[in-house]
């Protein structure tokens, strides 16, 4: 086969298969375009915030075996949210299942878990905080007769640092559930509103939030507020109702959104039947006839809780006499709940047209309080506050840098310096039941104290802070005796807070039909179980730095909260009052066995040579003081604090970090120690590891033959600079009086040692005729040396000199290394 027919062949062959290549990639390319074209179509609704920014709600598209799945799109974050309820109720449940369940995926963010088994685990407190948002908001809205088993997910799938997912999770939630046929009284929506530079922004980035005075959150439907929780730097009321209205009109925006998507799901109507109560109107006209003025005149006579509910209970177990055992099997379960029913009206109508409440108090009164500081011996400050039949034994602990709460989430990741922990045991309300770690409440209530606290702690405080708060009873508002109880604690351990702060739990109870209402202060358990709110407030003298309100009826006018916070600022007054009786003011120090604390700023060069090799000299130093050593990297600035029960054993660890970061000022005057001694000077240590020359010249104006000194003598030197190799120079004699000159009659030269040339007077000797010098005929043969360092001649062959050219220098003749 020629050259030419084999190069024509592969031409072909080389075609054929290029086509058959360009072939198999466009079937792939229809492939995968029919594939997304095979993808559910998705139901988007979009919503304008004022700023230009946008949310979506899609659904239709992830999760469709659930009843509701839709996906919350702010800039780069995303929230999937999923809700299935139970077809029917358990068997014995009389109450509305829910759970609400919120987790941060880590690879939302770009990251890996840093826990040992690399995977999301149990959920963190935040996480927790804002399943409580959201549940807090939905539970309210179901119907009461309502008893399926409701099950809420929301996921972060991707995070933008731009938009703090926890303001979207409620909106997620409602939507998720405004799309299926489940009984809801919503859609519902939940903002984050803050104050800027003095204006109100709604969902800000985490940047801007840290900018804020005022920061809350606002769950509501389109007709009424229902949830509030967040912090304040000591705003006024009439603030903080402006802010709830600004949120309000957004929350309107949203649940118009979400009412659009459900429309258009088609789904949401009508909703599914169900009975899940089974009521006997026989009993039920028994037991109100029968007990309904007794408990009555139970509710109006002042008792306390035990003594109440035994009261109670005695008037039911009356009427249950009536029924034989075959009938009580089926009358007793009716019974509980209609009686239920009949204490919640009859202390409701007591409320409303007899002002007077369960223990007797008028609507404002405030329950007895007493308090004590300083009671435990071991803490480094304690309180115990007692308000009526509520109290919490407080304790501080103070600790260093290395003791701060590692916050470690997708979103953020610090170290906390003060934090609250809430302890609520089963004792506290007289009960026997299985402890099982932290609750989600307890965690919720430590963080609202701690919110409340948090403002008041100086920026300068050196100290890591944990306060502990373990609830000894409860019947209401524990924890604002936590914010209370905290106050007394911190004044008691010393800490500077800048204003105390003090806590009040309100009530409301209304009548729909008649238009009543009636504001309680100082709620107890019982009237938050039975009344329509509860509403926490805590703030100093001056405003309020936090509070939590959770509304559980409809049509909650602004008349009326406003009318509640007026009269929450009465009582919190009050309550800080009575707190001032015991401590007006925090201890001047820390107690004598808490640590204490010194803050050095060095430059950060000094870092490592305090830190050594391996963190040998730190721990050294930690070691042989007794103290706690933290370095911090902040800029160029290097921050140290150093605790120790010991103020002494401070004062030498900082000695300690000062030598090794000692740097000499140029003129000032030190007490060195001699080091080493040479035939020209002394090296002398004014610092740890700093040493420097003191020449034999530098150490008296006099002349010395040797140095005076012996290694381990002290000697007093001024720090001249250094020299060119970037050598310290030290001089002693520069503190020493200069010695005046001696004057001497003008001629009259001492002559010193030095011996005469030839062994004869340099004066007397005979320097030859002096007129040929000056007539310019000077030979220089004849009187001169021939060779000579300072000779104005140079050598020529022989015996011969020639005079020196014009312009031309002796010196550069001089021998190569002289």
């Amino acid at each position: 086969m020629s050259l030419y027919n084999g190069r024509q062949k592969f031409r072909i062959f080389a075609h054929e298969n290029l086509n058959r290549l360009n072939t198999n990639a466009l079937n792939t390319e229809c492939q995968r375009r029919t594939n997304f074209m095979n993808a559910p179509q998705a139901i988007i609704e979009t919503i304008q915030l004022e700023d230009g920014r946008e949310i979506t709600i899609e659904t239709g598209r992830l999760a469709k075996q659930a009843n509701g799945a839709v996906v919350v799109r702010m800039g780069g974050t995303m929230l999937l949210a999923t809700v299935v309820a139970s077809k029917d109720a358990k068997p014995g449940v009389d109450f509305l299942p829910l759970t609400v369940d919120y987790r941060e995926k880590f690879y939302s963010a770009g990251k890996i878990p840093g826990n040992f088994f690399r995977r999301e685990a149990r959920p963190s407190d935040e996480e927790i905080l804002t399943m409580r948002l959201v549940d807090r908001v939905l539970r309210p809205l179901f119907p009461s007769d309502f008893h399926a088993e409701v099950q809420v997910m929301i996921s972060l799938i991707s995070y933008d640092k731009e938009c703090m997912p926890e303001s979207l999770a409620g909106l997620a939630a409602s939507a998720a559930i405004a799309i299926t046929d489940i009984p809801f009284n919503g859609p519902m929506s939940e903002v984050t509103v803050a104050r800027i530079d003095g204006k109100l922004v709604v969902n800000p980035s985490m940047e801007n939030l840290a900018k804020a005075d005022l920061n809350i959150m606002v769950g509501a439907t389109k007709d009424s507020i229902v949830m509030v929780e967040g912090e304040m730097e000591e705003i006024s009321e009439q603030e903080m109702i402006e802010a709830i209205k600004f949120a309000h009109e957004v929350v309107k925006i949203q649940v118009a959104a979400q009412e659009r998507l459900a429309e258009r799901v088609g789904k949401s109507l009508p909703k599914r039947e169900y009975t899940h109560e089974d009521h006997n109107e026989e009993i039920r006209e028994k037991i109100w006839a029968a007990t309904y003025d007794k408990v009555y005149e139970v509710a109006k006579t002042p008792s306390a809780k035990e003594e109440r509910h035994d009261n109670f209970q005695a008037i039911l177990e009356e009427f249950l006499t009536q029924y034989s055992e075959e009938e009580l099997e089926v009358a007793k379960p009716y019974a509980k709940i209609y009686f239920h029913d009949v204490e919640k009206e009859a202390m409701r109508q007591l409320i409303l047209n007899e002002k007077i409440r369960l223990d007797g108090r008028s609507p404002e009164t405030i329950r007895p309080i007493w308090s004590e500081v300083d009671y435990l011996p071991g803490a480094h400050g304690s309180a115990i506050f007692t308000r009526g039949e509520t109290q919490s034994l407080t304790a501080v602990t103070l600790g260093s840098v290395k003791d701060a709460n590692m916050v470690d989430t997708v979103a953020i990741n610090y170290d906390q310096k003060f934090f609250l922990h809430y302890n609520f045991p089963p004792f506290s309300t007289g009960e026997a039941r299985p402890l099982r770690g932290t609750s989600r409440r307890e965690v919720g209530h430590g963080n609202l104290a701690q919110r409340a606290l948090a403002k008041m702690i100086p920026t300068e405080n050196p100290y890591t802070i944990r306060i502990v708060s373990d609830i000894l009873e409860s019947n209401g508002s524990s924890s604002m005796a936590t914010v209370c109880a905290g106050t007394l604690a911190l004044m008691d351990a010393g800490v500077q807070i800048s204003k105390p702060v003090s806590g009040i739990a309100m009530g409301l109870v209304t009548d729909p039909k008649s238009g009543k209402f009636t504001v309680l202060s100082d709620i107890l358990g019982d009237e938050d179980h039975l009344g329509d709110m509860d509403f926490k407030v805590t703030g100093t003298a001056d405003g309020i730095t936090a509070c939590q309100m959770d509304i559980k009826v409809e049509g909650l006018t602004m008349d009326i909260m406003e009318k509640a916070l007026i009269q929450a600022k009465e009582g919190r007054l009050h309550i800080l009052n009575e707190l001032l009786k015991t401590l007006s003011k925090p201890n001047a120090d820390v107690k004598a066995h808490a640590p204490k604390m010194e803050v050095l700023e060095i430059s950060k060069d000094f870092i490592g040579a305090i830190i050594g090799p391996g963190g040998k000299i730190i721990q050294q130093m930690q070691k042989d003081f007794e103290t706690v050593i933290a370095i911090e990297e902040i800029g160029d600035i290097g921050r140290i604090e150093i605790s120790g029960v010991n103020r002494e054993n401070i004062n030498r660890t900082i000695a300690a970090i000062n030598e090794i970061c000692f740097v000499p000022v140029v003129g000032d005057v030190y007490n060195g120690r001699v080091v080493k001694v040479m035939d020209f000077g002394a090296f002398v240590a004014i610092a740890k590891g700093t040493e420097g020359l003191l020449h034999i010249s530098e150490i008296e104006w006099a002349r010395l033959d040797k140095v005076p000194y012996n290694e381990g003598d002290m000697v007093e030197v001024k720090f001249m600079g250094y020299d060119d190799r970037k050598k310290m120079k030290l001089s002693r004699k520069v503190l020493l009086d200069r010695p005046a000159r001696e004057e001497r009659p003008q001629g009259d030269r001492p002559q010193g040692d030095r011996p005469q040339h030839g062994g004869q007077n340099r004066d007397n000797r005979d320097n030859g005729p002096r007129g040929d010098r000056r007539e310019g005929n000077f030979n220089p043969g004849n009187n001169r040396p021939q060779h000579g360092a300072a000779s104005n001649t140079r050598p020529g062959d022989g015996d011969q000199f020639k005079p020196l050219n014009e312009g031309e220098n002796p010196v550069d003749d001089k021998p190569e290394g002289f």
